[in-house]
């Protein structure tokens, strides 16, 4: 039963990023907050690692620890809090990165075999449809750059990209001591964009420390933990189609803490995601590829 509330769980967690964004970055640029956040990822990693006494990884599994850590970290959260800095709206940013379950099925079927039938096809479409449905009232896109956009596709190429590594290379290594050297490899990413965007200082207050405190205990320690279990746990397209309950989560958390109005075609959005989370996880007998 726990097993089977996992994915909710996460969902839940990872839904929250898009609202810590929305607190934090008024406090700190990209660079600065990715930075502080991955070394304070880190040390609650060192820690745990110590107390937990895990194994030490080999070389070449941390080589490819490093390398899902670059794309799902890095690539990800650099991208959407670039893309957020540069001032693209959030539904523009959920639209794009939520193209990630999709994108990973097609990938997934070419790339390991997957099995994804007819009717998992149409449950993924139709949870884009959902998708847009949720964030269509966002799409004022009047002012967005260029880099921006860039930021995004980049943002849903490295989550992309980084789960499909993740479970071919990364099966079976312990997952604290990989998660560590994930965030180690991120940190190359994210120390350089702080000396190329420090116009910025860092405004220490109780709002900026508590939101820090919550992007990494919720979401770089329990979430990501929790991501990397599914990932190892099941096929690639049924674990990042949950993906897109993420959107309409963030959207009723808005909701409730910003007061952002739910119209009846986020709602309807809404259901189309649930059920296309629910079709494309159930099981099914004698299943053919398209």
């Amino acid at each position: 039963m726990l097993k089977k509330l996992i994915p909710f769980l996460f969902v839940l967690l990872w839904s929250t990023g898009f609202i810590g964004a929305k607190y934090g970055l008024p406090y700190a640029a990209t660079g600065d907050f990715l930075s502080i956040r991955t070394m304070a990822n880190i040390a609650v990693f060192v820690l745990l690692i110590v107390i937990l006494k895990q194994p030490k990884l080999t070389v070449k599994q941390i080589s490819h620890a490093m390398v899902t850590g670059l794309l799902i970290h890095g690539a990800y959260l650099g991208g959407v809090f670039g893309a957020i800095e540069y001032g693209i709206p959030a539904g523009l940013t959920a639209i794009i990165v939520g193209l990630q379950p999709l994108f990973t099925a097609m990938l997934a079927v070419f790339i390991f075999k997957e099995k994804v039938n007819h009717w998992q096809w149409l449950a993924l479409i139709l949870g884009m449809s959902g998708l847009i449905l949720v964030v269509s009232a966002s799409l004022a896109i009047t002012h967005v750059s260029k880099n921006a956009l860039l930021l995004a596709f980049i943002a849903l190429l490295g989550i992309t990209f980084g789960t499909l590594y993740q479970k071919r290379f990364c099966q079976n290594q312990p997952l604290l001591p990989s998660v560590c050297w994930q965030y180690i490899a991120s940190l190359l990413i994210f120390l350089p964009i702080v000396f190329v965007n420090d116009t910025q200082p860092i405004t220490w207050n109780i709002e900026f420390i508590l939101c820090l405190a919550w992007l990494v205990l919720a979401l770089s320690v329990t979430a990501i933990l929790l991501f990397m279990y599914m990932v190892e746990r099941g096929d690639s397209s049924k674990v990042t189609a949950y993906f897109y309950l993420v959107p309409p989560a963030t959207a009723l958390e808005a909701w409730f803490l910003f007061d952002e109005q739910l119209g009846l075609s986020s709602i309807l959005g809404m259901v189309l995601c649930a059920i296309s989370v629910y079709v494309v996880n159930k099981p099914t007998r004698n299943i053919v590829a398209p």
